[in-house]
């Protein structure tokens, strides 16, 4: 091995792992960040508003709970207990606007209807 390889062997090797290691989480954060449902204009909409818990679990009485159950716990629908806890806001209301699950279906409320209801939920 030459003297010029090893100067130029300890220098480059950091380099290119740590530019590496950056590339790649900057590659990672861009997607992740590309797919947030928070860039949807439906989204930022409800997340600057005050929801309202009583008007929240009239909403959910009307619409959520012949499913999830009077108190969220769960009956065809899953159980909304702590769901704040596991999902985003953002993917709170992604996932009940998508409709995606079936039997789940779109749920088209105004962004107070929403912001209401996820007040509501985020008590349960």
């Amino acid at each position: 091995m030459s003297n010029f390889s090893l100067l130029v062997k300890p220098i480059w090797q950091p380099w290119l792992f740590w530019g590496g290691l950056t590339l790649f989480l900057a590659l990672g954060i861009s997607l992740t960040l590309w797919q947030l449902p928070m860039a949807e204009p439906y989204v930022r909409s409800v997340m600057v508003l005050s929801g309202n818990i009583y008007q929240g679990e009239q909403i959910f009485l009307l619409n959520c709970a012949s499913c999830h159950g009077v108190a969220g716990v769960g009956q065809v629908g899953p159980s909304l207990i702590n769901v704040a806890s596991r999902r985003s806001q953002a993917g709170i209301i992604h996932q009940i606007t998508s409709g995606r699950t079936p039997p789940m279906p779109k749920f088209q409320a105004t962004p107070q209807e929403m912001a209401d209801l996820l007040s509501y939920l985020n008590t349960l």
